[in-house]
């Protein structure tokens, strides 16, 4: 595809939005009281990263960018 460069920024946007979304519920959902926040935060980190990696690698695959 031939995309100007803001439509190629707003998909990235899109995408850490996405990933961000993404990341706070795995959190949400590993976190268990009495336990420390830290695990829970890790695993929304590593959720995130997990994300946005796929969503940018499908965009990559599909040639978008």
């Amino acid at each position: 595809m031939n995309l100007s460069l803001g439509v190629k920024v707003l998909i990235v946007v899109i995408c850490a939005l996405l990933s961000i979304i993404v990341g706070m519920v795995a959190g949400f959902l590993s976190y268990m009281p009495g336990s420390p926040v830290g695990q829970a935060v890790l695993y929304g980190g590593g959720a995130f990263a997990g994300c946005l990696l796929l969503c940018l690698a499908v965009l990559t695959a599909l040639r978008v960018f």
